[in-house]
């Protein structure tokens, strides 16, 4: 029978991947979940998973019954929310799907100065690569998506936009360094870090080259804290988001 507690059961052994992430997550041991799922399968009489060498695939019926859970839980979220909104308490969860990038800077104060305000909302943050993160807001499983360089679609609403400064990040001795404003070409005799593609910072980066200039970085990646460690490392020079930069740092804007 599918109670409560067996919904979250599901939706965290699909997220996470195994009975053992799952009980390490939930901080209930994997044979009593293991022991719920297999009562489960019996009553339905099919499997929801298949037992994979490397963790667990869901079944046709698995999917189907996947849906449902997500859909029912949904549902009692957004009741709860509306109950404690009537008692004039803001309770609840959100989930959200952001990119690396935003997760790694803008995001954190974000949350902080939202829980100042709304203390009782638990907040979830999944990271996301772009496809994944239009296909989660898509099916419902996270409640809004936040990312860098969005397409536009009739199938996605869009809640609000925000323009966000590229420039360049370097160490304190670095040539550079006291330069409030560059040029890209100033930066090129330096070896560059740059995104990877597809990232958005990559395809700023590129725009920003003149048209018969060949980007040639010394380090490509998708990890924004990576950047910025190796922008320590004078002369290197790292193409950033300037906002994903706290002051502490060394970064200049590209002039215009």
């Amino acid at each position: 029978m599918l109670n409560h507690r067996m919904l979250r059961y599901l939706d965290e052994i699909v997220t996470s991947g195994s009975i053992r992430q799952a009980s390490l997550r939930l901080n209930i041991a994997a044979s009593a979940i293991n022991r719920q799922l297999l009562a489960l399968e019996a009553e339905l009489g099919a499997p929801l998973f298949e037992r994979m060498p490397r963790g667990l695939r869901l079944t046709a019926m698995g999917e189907i019954l996947l849906a449902h859970v997500r859909e029912t839980m949904a549902s009692y979220e957004l009741a709860t929310n509306r109950i404690a909104q009537l008692k004039g308490l803001l309770r609840g969860r959100i989930v959200m799907g952001t990119m690396g990038g935003l997760a790694a800077g803008l995001l954190a104060d974000a949350i902080l100065a939202f829980r100042e305000k709304h203390p009782w909302v638990r907040i979830v943050v999944r990271v996301l690569a772009r496809e994944a993160l239009v296909a989660a807001v898509l099916a419902g499983e996270v409640d809004l998506g936040l990312a860098y360089d969005m397409e536009n679609s009739p199938r996605l609403h869009v809640v609000a936009r925000s323009e966000q400064r590229v420039g360049a990040v370097v160490a304190p001795e670095h040539p550079l360094a006291a330069r409030s404003a560059v040029r890209m070409t100033e930066c090129l005799p330096f070896p560059l870090i740059v995104g990877e593609r597809p990232m958005a910072l990559r395809r700023a980066t590129e725009l920003m080259l003149p048209a018969a200039v060949e980007l040639r970085p010394a380090v490509e990646t998708s990890s924004i804290d990576l950047m910025k460690r190796v922008a320590r490392i004078a002369p290197h020079v790292a193409i950033l988001n300037l906002a994903d930069c706290p002051s502490s740092e060394h970064s200049a804007q590209f002039a215009a």
